[in-house]
C-alpha cells in the first residue's frame, strides 16, 4: 500500500505538470471506488486553474478557485502524466484532462482509491480533521510522542501507524524507524522515555526523508507520476526479511503479527 513517501513522491512529479494549469474536463470511466466519484464533479472541475497540489498524511489535495479535490491512492493506486490521447487500460478509472494536451490518468486494480470534492477549508474535512501531525513537520517530537503515549499499554509499533497519533507511517516504515531507533516493536508505548521516543522520531524523519529522495518503496506495483517505480526497497534493513540475517549483528531478523499486521525485527539489535 503507497505510504507517505509514495504519496509525497507522486505529488513532486505531478505538481510541475499540475500547477498553474487549466483542466479541461474529467473523464470518468469508473465511479465505484472506494467511494463513489461524485456525479457533479466533472462539471465543477472543468474550466478551473490548479492552483496548487499538496498532501495530508496519505491524501493529495489539488486545491482551485472553486474548492479542493482530495485524491487517494488507496492500496495499489497510480497517477501518471500522459498524453490525453493515450488509450485507457483496463483499470485506468479516470482522467483529468489538462489545457497542456495532456491527462492525469488514474489506475487502480483494487479500486480502493478515492477522488472526493470539498469547497470548504480542506483540512476540516471529516477524512483529515482528525488526524495526528505530518512526522516530517514540526510538530512531530520526542517529547509529542511521549506525551502521547503516557500510560497507554498498546505496543510501540501499533501506536506509530496510529493516523490520530501522526500520519503516514505505515507498516514498512514503521518496522525500518523502529529498528533504526534500537526499539522492539512489542514494548509498551506507555514505557518508554523521553529518550528513547527522541531517538524513534529521529528515526521517522531519517527513513522517511531517504524513502522520498528514493522515490518510495516498489513492494508490488507503485510507480511516481511518470511510471518510474522507487528504489528504497533496496535500503530495507528488515521488512519482509524473515530469517535472514540483521545487516547490523548477523541476528535471524524474526517475524510477527501485531493489529493483523506483520512486523519484523532484528530480537538483538531490538530492545
Amino acid at each position: 500500500m503507497p505510504e507517505l513517501p509514495e504519496v509525497e513522491t507522486t505529488r513532486r512529479g505531478l505538481a510541475p505538470w499540475l500547477e498553474g494549469q487549466r483542466i479541461e474536463g474529467l473523464v470518468v470511466r469508473q465511479r465505484q471506488l472506494r467511494w463513489p466519484i461524485p456525479r457533479e464533479l466533472p462539471r465543477r472541475l472543468a474550466g478551473q486553474t490548479v492552483t496548487a497540489l499538496d498532501r495530508r498524511g496519505k491524501y493529495l489535495l489539488m486545491r482551485t478557485g472553486a474548492g479542493t479535490a482530495l485524491m487517494h491512492l488507496g492500496m495499489s493506486g497510480s497517477m501518471r502524466i500522459l498524453p490525453a490521447s493515450t488509450t485507457p487500460g483496463r483499470h485506468d478509472h479516470f482522467d483529468l484532462v489538462l489545457d497542456s494536451g495532456r491527462c492525469v490518468r488514474f489506475t487502480d486494480p483494487r479500486r480502493f482509491g478515492a477522488l472526493l470534492w470539498t469547497a470548504r477549508d480542506p483540512l476540516r474535512h471529516p477524512l483529515l480533521a482528525t488526524l495526528g501531525p505530518e512526522p516530517l513537520g514540526p510538530g512531530f517530537d520526542g517529547a509529542y510522542l511521549w506525551q502521547r503515549a503516557r500510560r497507554r499499554r498498546v505496543a510501540i509499533k501499533p501506536l506509530l501507524m496510529n493516523a490520530a497519533v501522526v500520519v503516514g507511517i505505515g507498516n514498512i516504515y514503521a518496522s525500518e524507524a523502529l529498528f533504526r531507533a534500537g526499539i522492539d516493536p512489542r514494548r509498551a508505548a506507555g514505557r518508554l522515555s523521553r529518550t528513547a521516543m527522541t531517538r524513534l522520531t529521529a528515526a521517522v524523519r531519517e527513513v522517511l526523508s531517504e524513502a522520498v529522495a528514493l522515490g518510495g518503496t516498489t513492494l508490488r506495483d507503485f510507480h511516481d507520476g511518470h511510471g518510474e517505480p522507487g528504489y528504497f526497497s533496496r535500503q530495507l534493513r528488515v521488512y519482509d526479511r524473515t530469517g535472514e540475517p540483521c545487516r547490523h549483528c548477523g541476528t535471524p531478523v524474526r517475524h510477527l503479527v501485531q493489529g493483523q499486521r506483520s512486523t519484523w525485527f532484528c530480537p538483538s539489535c531490538q530492545r
